[in-house]
């Protein structure tokens, strides 16, 4: 028998039933942020196995396209027909998408499979986080979000470990090992369809309203030569004719959309009346700086680890273990101090200090900083974004009206993943453009250098800076330390650069951050507030 709602006051349950849709919530949760982690250490073996080593990149690139753009239809629908039947049709897919990509056969299939992945995942994240939104109310909700931060730090740890250790399998349970990165998902998701479909009955009230079609293909037009220009630009070349035929897509598309959205009014995929919200404008703008920063510190870190140190994609995920204890920590803490409270706007303040500070501080490792050192600037970069994560998006959902609780909660994660696609192509651009130089200035500096010059005495087939592919650093392993020193060298004062780019980007956030403003936090959960807004019944004689 399905859990009925608490009769003490329309809408609200007790701490016991939001626990349990809460378990169903978080399962949905890990497949998204497991699938995001899981690849990293994957990849290579799949790509190899696959004979798509060259192609690999479309592999994300399609997931990425179709879960961004999924996530804003996946708010709208869910306040036009409710969170539960939208959230089943998330977990449907994504495991749908899981069982194809598990028995690709060619890279170009799996991209394909990836794609149907990400059409689930848009919903996973944002509309968990709406759940919520409508069970708690925002003076209770951080310390139920700190979970979902949980989530992520474990799967932060867990992905890396687990996608390396499957790869590395020829075999398991009669299928390719690498195939399990994707088929490990069929039971969680099975579990979590089983929770939602059995616990979550919170009351909504079904809004008549027209569906945004024409937004959703326009912000599709939009969208997608964008996406795809800002993963393949650096290999097309930013002003190629490819590059430049995404550019003027992407801006008939989005104008399209705009138009699109002015026209549909409160039916609109994203009502632009909400942008006309101060507090809504301006978190969700800070929401993508921060995007653009974390993403592009998360792709630096494990080139670092990687390339710089000599650690394998396990290690360094386990490596990383710091920021997720910052993560975390600052996460809970928050929350329970928010719900304490009722006092948030200094958390978002704190965590964008921490972070530039973070950034900052990353800007000056290199080849012979200890790992020690590197893993406390992550736990104060952990800090800075637990303490952002879920505030921001409770900022976002504090201001929105009830009826736009889906829409509101999918903006924050629709635009910190654009941010994300931004700052990772940005801070890739970056690496790529300046290392090259940065590797034949550190050649330069040691030519004269007794050890260098007997090391290349003894490897006489070895030019330095001649015939180093960038490409593939595995040779990195087998050449001589002092001769691979240059090579780090200028790896990490790259690496130096993009970070120090990264903190000045946070930095514009840090200075918005200031001019939010703080405002009461309501103790109505989202259906007791739509509960208030309904008219009373009339008595029955």
């Amino acid at each position: 028998m399905s859990t009925p709602v608490s009769d003490a006051a329309p809408g609200q349950l007790s701490h016991r039933q939001i626990l349990t849709v809460l378990s169903g919530l978080m399962l949905g949760m890990l497949l998204a942020a497991l699938d995001q982690t899981i690849m990293a250490s994957a990849m290579k073996t799949i790509a190899d196995q696959l004979h798509g080593q060259t192609i690999q990149a479309w592999a994300t690139t399609a997931y990425l396209i179709t879960a961004t753009i999924s996530t804003p239809l996946y708010g709208k629908l869910s306040d036009i027909y409710g969170r539960k039947p939208l959230y089943l049709v998330a977990i449907s897919v994504f495991l749908l998408g899981s069982v194809l990509s598990g028995i690709a056969d060619s890279m170009y299939e799996l991209a394909a499979f990836r794609a149907v992945q990400g059409l689930g995942a848009g919903g996973l994240m944002s509309l968990a986080l709406a759940i919520i939104a409508d069970m708690v109310s925002p003076r209770e909700r951080s310390k139920y979000q700190g979970y979902f931060m949980g989530i992520w730090g474990l799967s932060s740890v867990a992905g890396p470990v687990v996608g390396g250790f499957f790869a590395d399998m020829p075999t398991f349970a009669g299928f390719d090992g690498w195939r399990w990165v994707f088929l490990i998902n069929i039971p969680i998701a099975l579990v979590a369809l089983v929770v939602v479909a059995r616990y979550l009955n919170v009351p909504h009230k079904r809004v008549p309203q027209r569906v945004d079609y024409w937004g959703a293909v326009t912000l599709t037009v939009g969208l997608v030569p964008l996406l795809i220009v800002a993963e393949q630009g650096r290999e097309w070349g930013w002003a190629s004719g490819r590059a430049l035929l995404a550019y003027a897509l992407g801006v008939v598309g989005v104008a399209a959309f705009v138009v699109v959205e002015r026209r549909m009014g409160d039916a609109a995929l994203l009502p632009l009346r909400l942008f006309r919200r101060r507090t809504f404008a301006l978190a969700n703008a800070i929401n993508f700086i921060m995007g653009v920063g974390m993403f592009g510190m998360m792709m630096s870190l494990p080139l670092y680890l990687q390339i710089v140190k000599g650690a394998t994609p396990t290690e360094s995920g386990l490596m990383t273990l710091p920021m997720t204890v910052g993560i975390l920590a600052a996460a809970l803490g928050s929350g329970a101090l928010i719900s304490k409270t009722g006092r948030y706007l200094r958390y978002p303040i704190i965590g964008l200090g921490a972070l530039a500070a973070a950034l900052f501080l990353f800007a000056t490792i290199g080849v012979d900083t200890p790992i020690w050192q590197t893993m406390g600037i992550m736990l104060l970069a952990g800090v800075g974004l637990g303490l952002n994560m879920q505030t921001l998006i409770l900022i976002i959902q504090s201001d929105a009206p009830v009826k736009d609780m889906g829409v509101a909660t999918s903006s924050a994660a629709f635009f910190r993943s654009i941010g994300g696609t931004v700052g990772t192509a940005v801070f890739l651009s970056i690496l790529f453009s300046v290392v090259g130089d940065r590797i034949t200035s550190a050649f330069a500096a040691v030519r004269t250098d007794p050890a260098f010059l007997a090391a290349a005495g003894q490897n006489p087939q070895f030019t330095p800076g001649a015939g180093i592919d960038l490409n593939n650093t595995e040779f990195l392993a087998t050449l001589d330390p002092v001769l691979a020193r240059p090579v780090l060298s200028g790896f990490a004062s790259a690496l130096d650069t993009v970070f120090l780019v990264g903190g000045v980007v946070v930095m514009v956030a840090f200075a918005l951050v200031w001019f939010l403003k703080e405002a009461p936090l309501s103790t109505k959960s989202g259906i007791e507030r739509a509960a208030d807004e309904e008219p009373a019944p009339v008595a029955m004689h």
